[in-house]
């Protein structure tokens, strides 16, 4: 296998896993609570300028470049996303379905416009460039450079599933799931759903801007139109395809959906001539949106689909009942 391929090959698995991350924050948005969020793309967004504001080289032509470490602007990126993902659901989280989705959407078409126009903080249209990458004395070797960037990510997204899973089996989890099945029921048990609503909507939101940021610094560069809402698409495609409320099933999905943009990409520029193929990338959304609807009518609930766990005081309940049903049967 030659050097080019595996430097490819970690290149590929890197990006798969940022937008990973993506779909491991929306799993608890929507995979765990029901919380119907279409403006994902901001939430990278927000991630993604806070921490290349704050790790950046110092810049007169624009605010901020306070070039403190790339971790720092890591965590910087996740916990202000978090802090914006809990403002913006302390006033539209009472909102249901369609109403949520038409105000995070309105949040992501906002957070798109404002980099794009505050060019005194953001860089306007330009974007940010420079940004500092992990392991920058190795971008001369593509393979060192490339494997090292991906046990990074491989490390971050283990702790994130891990972390998710054992949320998702606390009973803080339990309260999610009972939330999204059945909401007047968890009412009657004195839930408030609400608080337990506004905590996953900020978690999730802080794990996509530690998606947005991890990825600027992977890249090196970032602009408003990286973040439009195609991104939201891809990601709602790769949880549908993986598997919503399954953690392993968000991280497959997104390996498998950014499989498929990039093969078609690479289809599109092997048989397309170049002045067509602006407009062949299309195609790309197509075979996106085929893989989805293949995936619904074979797989309606994903890949790895979410469990149903029943739990065992009812299941042991429930077998005395029968036990006792069946003795009652006999002595009559």
């Amino acid at each position: 296998m030659s050097v080019d391929l595996l430097s490819y090959g970690a290149f590929f698995l890197t990006m798969a896993l940022t937008y990973a991350i993506i779909c491991l924050g929306l799993n608890v948005q929507w995979g765990q609570t029901g919380l119907f969020n279409v403006g994902i793309a901001g939430f990278v967004a927000v991630g993604a300028y806070v921490s290349a504001l704050l790790t950046t080289p110092e810049d007169p032509a624009r605010l901020g470049g306070f070039g403190l470490p790339i971790v720092v602007g890591w965590v910087g990126g996740a916990v202000a996303t978090g802090l914006v993902s809990f403002l913006i659901g302390a006033l539209t989280i009472r909102l249901r379905a369609d109403y949520l989705a038409i105000a995070t959407f309105g949040v992501a078409v906002v957070v798109q416009l404002a980099v794009l126009n505050l060019e005194w903080i953001t860089g306007g249209p330009f974007g940010i460039g420079f940004i500092p990458r992990p392991f920058a004395d190795q971008a001369g070797n593509p393979l060192v450079f490339g494997l090292a960037n991906l046990a990074v990510l491989v490390a971050i997204v283990l702790v994130l599933y891990l972390v998710l899973e054992r949320l998702a089996r606390s009973p803080w989890g339990r309260v999610l799931r009972a939330i999204r099945e059945d909401e007047q029921a968890a009412l009657a048990l004195g839930k408030n759903a609400t608080k337990f609503r506004l905590q996953a909507f900020a978690i999730g939101g802080g794990i996509m801007g530690l998606a947005g940021a991890v990825q600027a610094h992977f890249i090196g560069f970032i602009a408003p139109d990286n973040y439009v809402p195609m991104l939201t698409f891809q990601v709602w495609a790769m949880l549908i395809v993986g598997g919503s409320g399954n953690n392993r099933g968000a991280i497959l999905g997104a390996v498998l959906v950014w499989g498929i943009w990039a093969m078609s990409a690479a289809a599109v520029s092997g048989l397309f001539p170049p002045g067509q193929q602006a407009r062949a990338a299309s195609l790309q959304i197509v075979m996106i949106g085929v893989a989805l609807c293949l995936i619904l009518l074979l797989r309606p609930r994903g890949i790895l689909g979410e469990r149903r766990v029943v739990s065992r005081h009812i299941g042991a309940r429930g077998a005395n009942s029968e036990n006792g049903q069946t003795s009652d049967a006999k002595s009559s």
